[in-house]
C-alpha cells in the first residue's frame, strides 16, 4: 500500500468545528487509488484496477460521507449529473466542512471529465458506506443506478470494478428481503456478460444466481443452470470457493455425498484465512456429509482456531452418531433446533437418524455374537409402537446392505453376528491407498494449472534473438560496404 502523504493546512480560518485529522490522510489515499485507475484505463493493464480495489477494502474502515465527498470534489466534476446523484446518497454534511471542501477543490484547478472507470469506482466507495452504515434502502437505490449505469459500458477495464458493483447489488437486495426481484436482472446480466466475453462477470454473476436458488430452497433450478452455464478457467480464487460450496450444497441435497464431500473440503481448504465465516459454514456442511456417508471426523476438525464455539453443535451430533445412541441423538437434535434451522441443516439431520440406528446395531453385532430381537430394540431406543417388529426390519435391511455381516432367526427371534475377519483380506485398505493417491495428484494437478508465466513469453524470446541477428547482418554488411570504399580509393 502507498505511504500515506499529509496534506498541507489550508489558508482558511479553522472553525470550532474542524475537519477531523484523519480526512486529509485517507482523501489523499483515495486519489492515489484514483490515478492507479486512470492509469491502468489508459494503458488497458487490469492489475492496476485490481490492485485498486484492494487497497479500497484496506481502507474501509476510515471510510465516511465527509471523505467520500471530498473525493467527489475532486474526482468528479461539481454539478455533473454523476456528482449530484451521487452526492444524493450520502448523508447532508455541515456547512463548515462543506465550505472547507469547496475550498480544497477550488485550489486544486479545474477537473477532468472522469473516466468511465472511475465513475463506476465512485459507485462502489457509495454502496460500501451504506452497507456498512446499514442504511440498506439507500444501498439499494444506489446499486441499482449503478446497475443500469454498467449496462451502458462494454470495458474490460471495467470489469474488476463491475464484478464488486454486481456482489454488493444482490446483498442490498438480500438485507432488505427483496432478494426474488433481481432473478430476472441477474439473469440477464450473466447473458450480457457472456456476450461481451466478460469472464469474471459471469463468475459472479453465476454464483450470485445460485446464492439466489439456494436461498429460496430451489436446488432443481440452481443445477440446471450450473449444468448449462458455460465452462472456463476460474480468475478468481473467493468465486472460485464460493462455487464450490453452492455445488457441495446442491449435491448434498442430491444425495451425491461423495461428491458433495470433496466439494466442501477443497472449498474449506482453498478459502482465504480471513474469511472465517465462509470457513465455518463449510465445515458444517462437510460434517454432516461425512457422517452420512458413515464417516466419523476427527476431533481436530472441531478444534480449529475461531471455530470451537461455531462448531460445538456439530461436535455432539457427532458424538452421538459415533457412539449410535438415538435418544442421545434426539436430545442433541432438539438442544440445537435452533442453530440447524438458521443453517438449514435441519432436514439433513433428519436423515442421519437412520445412520444412528444403523452405526448403534453395527456395535451391537461386533459386541454380541447373538442377540434376541426385543433386546436389540431395547439398546436401540426404538420409540415405535411395535419395537420388536421394527428392530427386525432395521436388522434385515442392514444385512441386505452389507452393514453388518450377520443372520436373523426368524423362529427363535434371535439375531446371529458372524465372526470378525480380517480387514486386510478386503479391499477396503486398497481403496483408501487409491484415495489418497488421487488426493495427491487432484492436489499436484492444480498446483501446476496455478502457475503463471508472463504473456507471449516465448514470442518475445524468439524477437529478441532474431533482432540480434538481424544487427549481426546489419554490422556485418555495413562492414562490407566500408572495406569495399576502402578498396575503392
Amino acid at each position: 500500500m502507498t505511504q500515506d502523504v499529509e496534506m498541507q493546512e489550508l489558508p482558511i480560518p479553522a472553525p470550532s468545528d474542524s475537519v477531523p485529522s484523519a480526512l486529509p490522510t485517507t482523501v489523499q489515499n483515495l486519489k492515489e487509488i484514483a490515478s492507479f485507475i486512470e492509469t491502468g484505463a489508459y494503458s488497458r493493464e487490469v492489475r492496476r484496477i485490481l490492485r485498486a480495489v484492494r487497497l479500497t477494502i484496506a481502507l474501509r474502515k476510515k471510510l465516511n460521507a465527509s471523505v467520500i465527498s471530498a473525493f467527489f470534489n475532486s474526482a468528479l466534476v461539481p454539478g455533473s449529473d454523476v456528482h449530484g446523484r451521487l452526492s444524493s446518497y450520502l448523508p447532508k454534511e455541515d456547512k463548515q466542512e462543506m465550505e472547507v471542501d469547496t475550498a480544497t477543490n477550488a485550489i486544486q484547478g479545474p477537473v477532468k471529465h472522469p473516466l468511465p472507470e472511475l465513475e463506476i469506482y465512485c459507485y462502489l466507495l457509495v454502496l460500501i458506506y451504506l452497507v456498512d452504515q446499514k442504511k440498506y434502502s439507500e444501498a439499494k437505490a444506489c446499486s441499482s443506478a449503478s446497475i443500469a449505469r454498467l449496462k451502458n459500458l462494454n470495458r474490460r477495464t471495467v470489469d474488476v470494478l463491475a464484478s464488486r458493483l454486481y456482489f454488493y447489488y444482490s446483498l442490498s437486495y438480500e438485507l432488505t428481503g427483496d432478494l426474488a426481484e433481481i432473478q430476472g436482472n441477474l439473469l440477464g446480466l450473466h447473458r450480457i456478460a457472456t456476450l461481451r466475453h466478460d469472464e469474471l462477470g459471469q463468475e459472479t454473476l453465476l454464483n450470485l444466481l445460485l446464492r439466489n436458488y439456494l436461498h429460496y430452497n430451489l436446488y432443481d433450478q440452481a443445477e440446471k443452470l450450473r449444468s448449462k452455464a458455460p465452462r472456463f478457467e476460474a480468475h478468481s480464487n473467493q468465486q472460485f470457493c464460493r462455487y464450490l460450496f453452492y455445488l457441495g450444497k446442491i449435491r448434498t441435497i442430491q444425495l451425491e455425498y461423495t461428491d458433495a464431500k470433496e466439494s466442501l473440503l477443497q472449498a474449506a481448504r482453498k478459502a482465504p484465512v480471513a474469511a472465517l465465516g465462509f470457513r465455518v459454514q463449510c465445515n458444517k456442511w462437510a460434517v454432516i456429509v461425512r457422517l452420512l456417508l458413515g464417516e466419523i471426523p476427527e476431533r481436530t476438525v472441531f478444534m480449529q482456531k475461531g471455530m470451537e464455539k461455531a462448531l460445538r453443535p456439530y461436535f455432539e451430533l457427532t458424538n452421538a452418531v459415533r457412539i449410535g445412541d438415538l435418544e442421545l441423538f434426539r436430545s442433541v437434535a432438539e438442544k440445537f433446533s435452533t442453530t440447524f434451522t438458521s443453517d438449514r441443516t435441519h432436514n439433513l439431520i433428519v436423515r442421519l437418524r437412520h445412520n444412528v440406528i444403523r452405526t448403534g446395531l453395527r456395535n451391537i453385532s461386533i459386541s454380541y455374537s447373538r442377540i434376541s430381537l426385543p433386546d436389540v430394540a431395547k439398546k436401540l431406543r426404538l420409540d415405535s409402537p411395535n419395537p420388536v417388529a421394527d428392530a427386525e426390519s432395521i436388522v434385515s435391511k442392514a444385512i441386505r446392505d452389507g452393514a453388518i455381516d450377520a443372520t436373523v432367526d426368524h423362529a427363535n427371534g434371535w439375531m446371529v453376528s458372524k465372526e470378525t475377519g480380517d480387514i486386510y483380506s478386503t479391499n477396503e485398505p486398497q481403496m483408501a491407498f487409491n484415495s489418497r493417491i488421487a488426493f495427491c495428484l487432484n492436489m499436484h494437478n492444480e498446483a501446476v494449472r496455478a502457475l503463471r508465466f508472463p504473456p507471449n513469453s516465448h514470442k518475445e524470446k524468439e524477437s529478441a534473438e532474431k533482432r540480434r541477428e538481424r544487427q549481426q547482418q546489419e554490422q556485418e554488411l555495413a562492414k562490407h560496404i566500408a572495406e569495399e570504399d576502402d578498396d575503392e580509393f
